[in-house]
C-alpha cells in the first residue's frame, strides 16, 4: 500500500529548471522527506502495535470479547499514533504553509506571510525543553510577533537531526514556495 505522505516530492530536489517545479500546485506537500530518526520511531511504535493487535486475537481466542475489544482499540489507537508522528511537519500548497503537529494543525494563508527565513538560535534538541545551538526555519506572519511563532522546521527534530543538507534543502525549498506565493 503506498503511503504517499512518507515520501516528498522528487521534483523538489531533481529539477533545476524552476524553483517550484510542481504538477498539481493546489495538493498539499511536504517538500522534504521524513528523517531516519521518525520513521524508526514510527515504526517501532507499528512493531509494537502488532503485538497488541495480536494479544487482542489471543484474548478473544480464549473467551473474553469484551477485554479483546478494549485491547483491539487500544492497538488501533497505537497505529493511529504511529501514522500520525509520520504526517508531522511542514507542508505546503498554493493556498499556503501548513504545519502539521501530533495534535493540531495550523494553517497559514501565504497572504498572511511576511518572510520565511533561516536564523541561526537555540533550538529544542528533539522537542525537549534542552536547548542546543542550531538553525531554525523562521516565519513571519502580519498578526503576530515572530517570538510568538515557534519555528517551522529546526536541525534538531527527527527530521533533520545529524541531516543539516537534508534541513538546507528544506528551509530552501519553503522559502522558495513562500517567495513564489507572496508574489503571486
Amino acid at each position: 500500500m503506498p503511503l504517499p505522505f512518507l515520501t516528498a516530492d522528487r521534483t523538489f530536489e531533481t529539477a533545476a529548471e524552476s524553483a517550484l517545479p510542481y504538477d498539481a500546485p493546489e495538493r498539499w506537500r511536504r517538500p522534504y522527506r521524513p528523517g531516519p530518526w521518525r520513521v524508526a520511531v514510527a515504526a517501532l511504535w507499528l512493531l509494537l502495535a502488532s503485538l497488541v493487535l495480536f494479544a487482542a486475537v489471543l484474548i478473544a481466542l480464549t473467551g473474553s470479547l469484551s477485554t479483546a475489544g478494549a485491547v483491539l482499540v487500544a492497538g488501533l489507537a497505537i497505529v493511529a499514533c504511529a501514522l500520525r508522528l509520520l504526517r508531522m511537519g511542514v507542508w505546503v500548497s498554493r493556498r499556503g504553509l501548513r504545519r502539521t503537529g501530533f495534535l493540531l494543525t495550523r494553517t497559514v494563508p501565504w497572504a498572511r506571510v511576511v518572510s520565511v527565513r533561516t536564523v541561526q538560535q537555540p533550538v529544542r534538541w528533539l522537542g525537549l525543553p534542552r536547548t542546543v545551538q542550531g538553525q531554525a526555519l523562521e516565519l513571519v506572519r502580519k498578526d503576530r510577533r515572530a517570538e510568538d511563532t515557534p519555528p517551522l522546521l529546526t536541525t534538531h527534530t527527527l527530521d533533520f537531526l545529524g541531516r543539516p543538507v537534508a534541513f538546507d534543502r528544506a528551509a530552501d525549498a519553503v522559502e522558495a514556495w513562500a517567495a513564489e506565493n507572496r508574489r503571486g
